[in-house]
């Protein structure tokens, strides 16, 4: 939001305004009003939520940074906050409200809100881990039966619409709450009002598991163009269901910790972060990298007499070091993407290796030739650096291309996050084997 905006916002605050200021908010976004309040300290976004309505209030807070709505719930009461926003969200964004919070205060706002069964489903929400359908999905759905006739099924689906801003699909269950299958909308129309539910419904919808990854949900999501899926638990009782605004949360909010990974950001900051934040987030691989670059001094402090002998050597300390860089970079982040996609699988780890063995081969002969042209123009042919220069780049961008994705696959089998191997890892580790290939083979032609 423009500074203009905000400081005329911050002017109408101070001089106690309400009337312009409701005036100038009514014709905003709820997406624009959280914008605002971002800009806002905790008691200035206070005053604009008392001058918004219960709903409303409730779509900016879902919208704020998560930062400084945390500031800004820290100073309400947990009643209000049950009352004012809990109240009026949809489970799956009350969740992400709450999970936000201690345990205590958790509780607390949980024991203000008036409607039992949104307390109940909030509570079952809450066990689930947040990386995963479970901790993902909301309740709010439209669910009918399957023996149902068309005049009862759709008097049941206009009860349950009332309570319900969108409508994505109208899932079908048995008696026993087992998803059977979707509903089409059309068939309301088109069907004779004798049919059954279940005669005209449309049978095996795609759905996910309770514990599927986000990281799978996001991948179906996408492979049927779907604008939700629905959530069944162990025995395929329907007990929720994810919606494509969700996921897109979620992609970006992965998209970002993968960057700021592969970035060496050992934790997730924003520009407007404290300069306390952002020194912890930093600091870890830059001490890494520290570590790593006194490791390299010391592997050439061993070959003062090799340099002393060819000085040249020295000039191409950069080259060996940057290339292995580069290329290991190169390949991690190719096999980061496939795994990410799912195109590239764990299990084919020693096909990846292959083939990228053969992409390095070709690059290596390339980049090697070319140096070697070079110090054969520069130092003639009878140079130790001719040789060792261009053997230990071909030695260098193999292995380097060998080591970016063998990392990261078994990152993927450990669990862990492959996108670590993008970063700063993979440019140190091959630095300094880089170096120690260089100067074992400069030593071995000299």
């Amino acid at each position: 939001m423009e500074n203009e905006e905000v400081n005329k916002v911050t002017e109408l605050i101070a001089d106690k305004k309400s009337d312009e200021l409701k005036e100038l908010l009514s014709g905003l976004h709820p997406a624009d009003i959280a914008e605002l309040c971002n800009e806002l300290d905790a008691e200035e976004a206070r005053f604009i939520y008392l001058l918004l309505d219960n709903e409303k209030a409730a779509d900016v807070l879902i919208e704020m940074d998560e930062d400084a709505r945390k500031e800004f719930l820290d100073i309400l009461p947990s009643e209000t906050i049950a009352k004012r926003f809990v109240d009026y969200m949809d489970s799956d964004d009350a969740v992400d409200i709450i999970r936000e919070m201690d345990e205590d205060k958790q509780e607390e706002i949980l024991s203000h809100i008036e409607d039992i069964e949104q307390a109940g489903d909030i509570v079952d929400l809450l066990k689930y881990d947040e990386d995963t359908a479970g901790g993902l999905m909301g309740t709010e759905m439209v669910i009918v039966n399957e023996n149902w006739s068309m005049p009862e099924c759709l008097r049941e689906m206009r009860l349950q619409a009332e309570e319900m801003d969108e409508i994505y699909y109208v899932y079908v269950v048995d008696d026993d709450e087992r998803l059977r299958g979707v509903f089409p909308l059309k068939k309301m129309v088109t069907s004779p009002s004798v049919s059954k539910v279940k005669h005209v419904m449309k049978k095996d919808p795609i759905s996910v598991r309770v514990d599927t990854p986000i990281e799978e949900v996001v991948q179906i999501i996408e492979k049927y163009n779907l604008v939700a899926v629905p959530v069944v638990d162990s025995i395929g009782r329907l007990v929720g269901r994810i919606t494509v605004d969700d996921v897109m949360d979620e992609v970006r909010e992965q998209a970002e910790r993968d960057y700021q990974l592969a970035s060496g950001l050992s934790k997730d900051v924003e520009s407007d972060d404290s300069v306390l934040r952002q020194t912890t987030a930093r600091l870890p691989w830059l001490l890494i990298g520290m570590f790593g670059g006194i490791a390299n001094s010391m592997i050439l402090g061993n070959f003062d007499t090799t340099f002393a002998a060819h000085p040249e050597m020295a000039l191409y300390i950069p080259l060996i070091g940057g290339t292995g860089g580069n290329v290991g970079t190169q390949s991690s982040a190719l096999v980061v993407q496939g795994l990410a996609n799912n195109s590239l699988d764990s299990d084919n780890t020693w096909k990846q290796i292959l083939k990228e063995s053969v992409v390095a081969l070709i690059n290596a002969t390339i980049i090697s030739m070319l140096v070697y042209v070079y110090n054969f123009i520069r130092f003639g042919p009878a140079a130790t650096v001719c040789y060792s220069v261009s053997i230990s780049l071909f030695a260098v961008v193999m292995f380097a291309s060998i080591f970016g994705t063998l990392v990261p696959m078994t990152l993927e089998k450990l669990k862990v996050d492959p996108a670590i191997a993008t970063g700063p890892f993979i440019s140190i580790t091959n630095d300094i084997i880089g170096m120690m290939i260089y100067m074992g083979i400069t030593v071995m032609l000299s």
